[in-house]
C-alpha cells in the first residue's frame, strides 16, 4: 500500500530496494511510487500493466516492472496463505505468462526488468521453492530466445519459521539452493524474507485476569485478545505460551487462553498445560510477524504499546493508545 511505501521512506529505507506488490494498486499509489523512484512494481494483471503504462507515459517516465506469475504450485501451507495456486487472486496465470511478458516488452512506457512469483507463506520444505525457481528460469530462457532479457527473478518470500514442531530449511540452505539454480544465469536474485526475519523476534505480554474452571474446559481469561493477535482466530495458528514465573505449589491444569472480546474465536491458545494463578503474566511467543500490524480497536479496545528491547535496554517505540484515541477521528455533530 502507499502507507507501507511512505512508512519505508519515513524510516530512511533505500528507495531502490522497494518493490510495490499487491493486486489492487490505485492510480495515486502508482504515481507516488513512480515519483519516488522505486526499484520496480510487481504487476499482477494485464489491466494493471496497461494502467501503469498509461500513467508512466503521462509523467514522461519508464516504469520498471516485473510480472508476478502464478505457477499453480501447491506450497503445502494454510489455504489462507497459499498464493500460487490457480484458484488464487494473485498473479498472472501460467497460460498467459509468455504472452503477457511479450506484451509488456512492447509497451512504450514499460521497462520489463524481471519476473516474479510468491507461492505462499510459512513454507517448511524446499521443494515448492525449487519448482517455482525452475518455472521462472524456464520462462527466462524462453524470453531470451526471443531477444527479451530480464535483469532479475523474484522468488518472493515464504520461508517458514518454527512456531511449534516445524522444521523449515535454514536461511543458508534456502539461499544456497536458489544460487545453485541460478548458476548458469547472469541474473539478480530478489527475495522478500519478511516473516523469517521477524516472527521470533517478538512476544506479546498479557496478564491473567480471571481463571474460570468449567465442566468441559478450563478458561484462563487474559487482558490480550484477538484484537492484539489475530493469527489464532484467523488461521488457527499455534503460538507457544510461557508463564513468566511459575508457582511450584500450583496444580498444573489444561487451560484455554482466551481474551475478553465478545467472539467465540477470541482465543490465543487452546488446551495448554500450565500452572496459572490470577495476576500471572504470560508471554505469547513468535508474534513479531503479523502481530501488532494486524491488531485493531474492535470492541473499542485501545491498542497495546510496543517496546523494543536492545540488550539490557528497553525503548518505548509506540505509546499505548488511550480511550480518547478511539474517537479522535470521529465527527461531533451539532
Amino acid at each position: 500500500s502507499m502507507g507501507e511505501l511512505e512508512r519505508v521512506l519515513q524510516a530512511g529505507g533505500d528507495v531502490k530496494k522497494i518493490i510495490f506488490s499487491g493486486v489492487g494498486k490505485q492510480s495515486h499509489e502508482i504515481i507516488r511510487a513512480l515519483e519516488a523512484g522505486i526499484y520496480c512494481f510487481n504487476v499482477e494483471s494485464l489491466s494493471e500493466l496497461e494502467k501503469i503504462n498509461q500513467i508512466a507515459g503521462s509523467l514522461g517516465l519508464q516504469a520498471p516492472v516485473a510480472l508476478r506469475l502464478n505457477p499453480d504450485i501447491d506450497p503445502k501451507t494454510h489455504p489462507y496463505i497459499s498464493t500460487g495456486l490457480k484458484s488464487s487472486k494473485f498473479g498472472i496465470s501460467s497460460r498467459e505468462a509468455l504472452s503477457s511478458c511479450l506484451q509488456a516488452a512492447q509497451l512504450p512506457h514499460i521497462n520489463l526488468i524481471g519476473i516474479d512469483c510468491h507461492i505462499g507463506s510459512q513454507l517448511t520444505e524446499m521443494d515448492p521453492f525449487e519448482r517455482a525457481a525452475d518455472y521462472l528460469l524456464a520462462l527466462v530462457d524462453t524470453l531470451a530466445a526471443q531477444d527479451i532479457a530480464v535483469q532479475h527473478i523474484d522468488i518472493g518470500g515464504g520461508l517458514g519459521v518454527r512456531y511449534q514442531h516445524e522444521q523449515p530449511p535454514s536461511a543458508a540452505t534456502y539461499i544456497q539452493t536458489l544460487r545453485q539454480k541460478l548458476a548458469n544465469h547472469t541474473l539478480k536474485l530478489v527475495i522478500e524474507p519478511g516473516r523469517s526475519l521477524l516472527a521470533n523476534a517478538g512476544v506479546l505480554l498479557t496478564e491473567v485476569i480471571t481463571l474460570k474452571p468449567g465442566e468441559s474446559k478450563n478458561f484462563a481469561i487474559v487482558d490480550a485478545a484477538m484484537t492484539d493477535l489475530m493469527r489464532p482466530a484467523l488461521y488457527q495458528a499455534w503460538h507457544d505460551i510461557k508463564p513468566l514465573k511459575s508457582d511450584s505449589t500450583t496444580a498444573e491444569k489444561v487451560w484455554d487462553i482466551v481474551g475478553p472480546v465478545c467472539e467465540s474465536g477470541d482465543f490465543l491458545g487452546q488446551e495448554r498445560s500450565l500452572k496459572l494463578l490470577e495476576g500471572d503474566l504470560l508471554a505469547i511467543c513468535s508474534v513479531g510477524a503479523y502481530g501488532f500490524v494486524m491488531s485493531s480497536q474492535y470492541n473499542a479496545r485501545p491498542r497495546a504499546a510496543e517496546v523494543m528491547v536492545d540488550g539490557k535496554r528497553a525503548h518505548l517505540i509506540r505509546r499505548r493508545e488511550v480511550l480518547e484515541d478511539l474517537w479522535q477521528l470521529e465527527a461531533i455533530l451539532p
